[in-house]
């Protein structure tokens, strides 16, 4: 049996709830061999009020937690039976396993919450380099790469605008060869 991700239905407003009952009932129960990771996926959303920034998180899957472990009787008994989750998203009935998420779709979440490894081979980029920007709103515009960071996949491009070198932070997928 291998880990896998599943989606965990819970009642709206009680994904944080969830997700830290499971992982004390993880702990007690000793599951901690079948059940690793418990996520509530987030987005961070930056809003200016009266003057001041407020960053605020916002759930990008209200009503929903997604959980990586290794599919068993045990495991699934210990999250289905946690205070708060109504059952998993892929089960066809009661008492059938759900189907686990797909490689590409947890990848999506992964990365959008900035938890993915970036791989090292996707950098084939060098300071000083020249690029195009290809997408975004500097698309079409062309600069030299200033400093590259393969954690975050992201360079910082100076670009040529109304007559002045200017800094732009780019993701590696905004950026071309020239």
């Amino acid at each position: 049996m291998e880990k896998r991700w599943y989606v965990v239905h819970t009642y709206s407003g009680y994904e944080n709830k969830v997700k830290t009952n499971l992982e004390k009932r993880v702990e007690s129960m000793g599951m901690e061999d079948k059940i690793f990771r418990v996520l509530v996926p987030e987005d961070e959303e930056t809003e200016i009020k009266n003057g001041k920034r407020k960053v605020n998180k916002k759930k990008v899957f209200p009503g929903y937690v997604i959980a990586e472990m290794v599919m068993t009787d045990d495991s699934w008994y210990v999250v289905r039976n946690t205070p708060g989750v109504t059952g998993f998203v892929g089960s066809t009935g009661s008492g059938s396993k759900p189907i686990p998420l797909l490689n590409e779709e947890i990848e999506t979440v992964l990365k959008r919450m900035g938890m993915t490894e970036p791989t090292k081979a996707d950098v084939d980029f060098e300071i000083k380099e020249s690029v195009n920007v290809i997408e975004g709103p500097f698309a079409n515009f062309t600069g030299t790469i200033e400093y590259i960071d393969t954690d975050k996949q992201k360079v910082k491009v100076h670009v040529n605008m109304f007559g002045r070198e200017t800094p732009v932070e780019l993701d590696f997928s905004q950026i071309e060869k020239f």
